[in-house]
């Protein structure tokens, strides 16, 4: 009722001056979400408290708009865990909410927060972003999937309201659920589905599918028939379920060479993946958190005595495969880990030795492989070295073996031979070896038509062009790896610092198995350097086409 002495407060809310307050507060409030972090704290630190209490609401809602990690920490009061690789998790999901369609392969070992981050708290995150999109998430089991989306449909019942997101009434099943508009209630065109590997994804496309743990057990990772199930479900359900412009995360531990991930990395369509391969110790110089070699994944929560007491506990075979994410074979492999890390030497160390001989070698992308898509490229040394005798017996003098460099990669022929001789010139390498059995004459006039052009453009340092040695390697690949690989037994052969990739092939390596470039080029390099075809071995056939030693 309205009197003559009773405002209308509705005319009052409705006229020019409050209408021009609240824009203008919505500008500044605009304005205040723009500046960067030190901005705003200056500004908190010298308002008012009535104004620095409506700056903190603000900057609530700017945390749980900002990240999937930051959203946890707020709306668990920071009991979420957070550490450097869940915040790359994060990052994909950023980029995916902004509208860039991605792909992306994540490999990490379990314990480590993965499923936690990308199956529930991310989900959740997203759809608070884009309320009209559809997710999806598969893992190996229907029931793991339903947890997940039990998981996520609970808590927008618990923190929709916060989020600005709702469930329809009609549609409230964990494996499948709709959005509404939380002030309508009308129903949204987004919402989850979930669906065990193997199963149907059945109705509308998804946006983004997460596909989180495929590979149950590793009974399951060692059958042919259960890879190729998966595998057929991935191309003819998984991604015909995508939107245009949808995206995809597979995130997963390693099983096995076969399994989804290493299907992704040997595909087709391998170079529109972007990979995060996060072992649980760095192993490689380009680790994704720029981490040194040697230092764990989490060590706030798995440090090096304790990821060494999980190595114990599960053995050599499941720790490289689910915690370095470099599955290896059941059993059989030619290498050993332990013969190279327990031989291992540093450059300060390699200062201090005399080589005799430095040859680099070259082992050609093609053949017979159908992972043969790298020039294997390294360069490997000799000295003869003074070691202690026997007891009552004088010091003895053997031959010793160094792995320098590795410059292995995927190279044209206009390519590979330019570097194989900037290697070279840089360790002043008085041979080439060059593996012909594909190429013939043409491996050496790729390396001599490459020196030639180095030396116009003065980079040779006047040094004389290296010898030029062939191979034809006649011999099968275990014939030819095994010698080299009993020098590796018997300590004879260091490694001046760390060479993931090689390492990661000589130890998976296994008889039968297609040869990896690079590891050819290192047995090809050793091999000139042993002068093992001289010796009584399977190597008497190992045919080099020019003498030995140095010019």
């Amino acid at each position: 009722m309205t009197t003559a002495t009773t405002p209308d407060l509705s005319d009052a809310l409705d006229g020019p001056d409050v209408v021009h307050e609240a824009e203008e507060l919505l500008e500044l409030s605009a304005q205040y979400r723009r500046l960067n972090r030190a901005q705003r704290r200056r500004i908190a630190i010298a308002a008012s408290p009535e104004v620095r209490a409506v700056l903190a609401g603000i900057e609530r809602d700017m945390a749980l708009k900002r990240s999937p990690g930051s959203m946890s920490a707020i709306l668990t009061d920071r009991r979420e865990m957070q550490a450097r690789h869940l915040d790359l998790i994060d990052q994909v999901f950023r980029d995916i909410a902004r509208g860039h369609p991605r792909k992306v392969l994540i490999t990490m070992p379990p314990r480590h927060g993965k499923s936690r981050r990308a199956a529930r708290w991310a989900p959740l995150w997203y759809l608070s972003r884009h309320p009209g999109h559809r997710v999806m998430i598969a893992s190996y089991s229907a029931d793991l999937a339903d947890d997940h989306g039990r998981w996520i449909r609970d808590a927008i019942n618990s923190y929709g309201p916060q989020l600005g997101i709702a469930l329809h009434a009609g549609s409230k099943a964990a494996n499948r659920f709709d959005l509404a508009d939380p002030d309508t209630g009308e129903r949204l065109e987004g919402g989850l589905v979930t669906a065990g590997v193997g199963g149907g994804l059945t109705g509308k496309g998804a946006h983004l599918a997460i596909v989180d743990d495929p590979i149950k057990d590793d009974a399951e990772a060692q059958s042919p028939t259960m890879r190729k199930r998966l595998w057929e479900w991935w191309t003819s359900v998984l991604n015909t379920s995508i939107e245009p412009g949808g995206s995809i995360i597979v995130i997963q531990t390693r099983w096995h060479e076969d399994d989804l991930a290493g299907r992704i990395l040997a595909g087709e369509d391998a170079s529109d993946w972007t990979i995060l391969d996060l072992p649980a110790i760095a192993d490689d110089p380009a680790d994704p958190l720029g981490r040194a070699i040697g230092k764990p994944l989490w060590p706030a929560r798995y440090n090096l005595t304790a990821l060494a007491k999980i190595r114990r506990a599960v053995g050599e075979r499941v720790w490289w495969s689910l915690f370095q994410q470099k599955p290896r074979p059941m059993s059989g492999g030619v290498w050993k880990q332990e013969w190279i890390d327990d031989n291992r030497i540093s450059t300060a160390v390699l200062r201090s030795i005399h080589l005799d001989r430095i040859v680099v070698a070259v082992d050609p992308a093609g053949g017979d492989s159908s992972v043969n898509d790298e020039v294997g490229i390294t360069a490997a040394g000799s000295a003869r070295v003074e070691t202690a005798g026997h007891q009552h017996t004088r010091p003895e003098q053997r031959d010793e073996f160094y792995l320098l460099d590795d410059k292995s990669a995927s190279l044209g022929a206009e390519e590979w031979g330019t570097v194989a001789c900037l290697l070279a010139i840089e360790w002043e390498a008085d041979a080439i070896v060059v593996e012909a059995n594909f190429g013939g004459d043409m491996t050496t006039q790729v390396i001599k038509q490459a020196w030639e052009e180095l030396k116009r453009r003065g980079l040779t340092k006047r040094m004389l062009m290296p010898r030029i040695i062939p191979v034809n390697a006649k011999q099968g690949k275990r014939l030819r790896a095994e010698p080299i690989a009993q020098l590796y037994q018997q300590g004879r052969v260091h490694h001046v610092g760390h060479f993931p990739k090689l390492e990661s092939q000589m130890v998976t390596w296994m008889a039968g198995m297609d040869s990896p470039d690079r590891m050819d080029s290192g047995v090809h390099g050793l091999t000139e350097l042993a002068d093992i075809e001289s010796a009584e071995t399977i190597y008497s056939t190992y045919e080099r086409k020019q003498p030995r030693g140095r010019r």
